[in-house]
């Protein structure tokens, strides 16, 4: 398996600690299993960039870092919109439970996954 797609499998799973870590606090805060999600998602996506900018692709050293961060955010949309979806449709679907949040956040993960690879090697990270 390529190693730079493994590398990228752990900067995801060190965003589903970030995305889950974030939604069960804003959904603490009052926010909702939907409002949560959005500002879980933001922040998962900065945390995969910082990781993946260092240790999964070379960092772009053309354009400026706030310019490479917003086009890995507009990259990630593709991604997060089928993450979000599969997120959705989980916790509207599955009963109610302290775990829902968590399930719905790794079938979403998992949805995006490879939409997320193709966008950020072949369009945020590009040589």
């Amino acid at each position: 398996m390529n190693t730079q797609f493994l590398r990228f499998a752990v900067g995801g799973a060190i965003g589903f600690v970030a995305d889950a870590g974030m939604l069960y606090l804003m959904i603490a805060l009052g926010l909702g299993y939907f409002g949560g999600r959005a500002v879980s998602f933001v922040f998962a996506v900065w945390v995969t960039w910082q990781f993946n900018r260092r240790f999964t692709f070379q960092a772009r050293t053309d354009i400026p870092v706030w310019r490479e961060f917003l086009h890995y955010f507009v990259a990630m949309i593709g991604g997060g919109a089928v993450n979000y979806a599969a997120y959705s449709a989980t916790v509207v679907l599955l009963p109610p439970s302290n775990l829902l949040p968590l399930i719905g956040v790794a079938v979403g993960a998992v949805a995006g996954m490879a939409v997320n690879f193709a966008t950020a090697k072949w369009l945020v990270f590009k040589s």
